[in-house]
């Protein structure tokens, strides 16, 4: 049976110490090391080569986020499994980001603990419950601003540049006065252009062109 070799980076002594006795709980790991900084984390993945390393976020000298990158870059094979108080989501988002194969907090259970550190070693993402939300969160607002990237760039191409400095327009609420004399044109012109805006986004009034405006992000409210 091939022992599952971990090391252990954390800035504070006494949570190494404890997490060293929590892993000597289950036969299949082996702590091989300990690091107090990023820098003797990214060291010490160089030279013990383990399977898996837990990950203290915020360390001295070489933040673990750096050190995760650094590592993740030299040693792709080796698993990363970010330990961490915090759960903010910048921080959160970087470290997935520098590819962390788990993300649990430091109050996880004894349990708990095993069994990341065998289902990462087993090729599984393990994210804690609260993350997870978060995640998905922020999943569905990228792609909500891909989606309204997409309907931006259409609207380029469907709208004439003069079309689309009206709409922008008619998204901050101008009368047809008003937009005629910020372009310089007649208030006929723009009645006219703004009939071919209409037909063109299949919208029936100004507040549902306004409201296609602001979805597609061509103003900011």
């Amino acid at each position: 049976m091939q022992e599952i070799r971990v090391l252990i980076a954390d800035d504070h002594a006494l949570i190494r110490e404890g997490i060293t006795k929590v892993l000597s709980l289950e036969p299949k790991i082996v702590v091989v090391g300990e690091a107090s900084d990023g820098e003797e984390a990214v060291a010490g993945a160089r030279e013990l080569k383990p399977h898996i390393i837990l990950m203290d976020l915020n360390m001295p000298r070489v933040s673990g986020i750096e050190a995760t990158r650094l590592v993740r870059q030299e040693l792709p094979q080796v698993k990363i499994i970010a330990l961490t108080v915090h759960d903010d989501d910048q921080r959160i988002f970087e470290v997935i980001k520098a590819g962390v194969s788990g993300y649990i907090l430091k109050d996880v259970d004894p349990g708990s603990l095993l069994k990341t550190i065998l289902a990462v070693h087993a090729g599984e993402i393990v994210i804690h419950p609260t993350v997870t939300t978060r995640l998905l969160g922020e999943f569905h607002r990228l792609t909500e601003v891909a989606q309204a990237a997409e309907e931006r760039e259409a609207v380029a191409e469907l709208l004439t540049h003069r079309e689309m400095e009206i709409l922008k327009h008619i998204a901050k609420g101008k009368s047809n006065r008003e937009i005629a004399e910020s372009l310089c044109i007649s208030e006929k012109t723009v009645k006219n252009h703004i009939s071919n805006i209409f037909r063109k986004i299949q919208v029936e009034d100004r507040t549902q062109a306004a409201l296609f405006a602001v979805k597609t992000k061509l103003v900011e409210l």
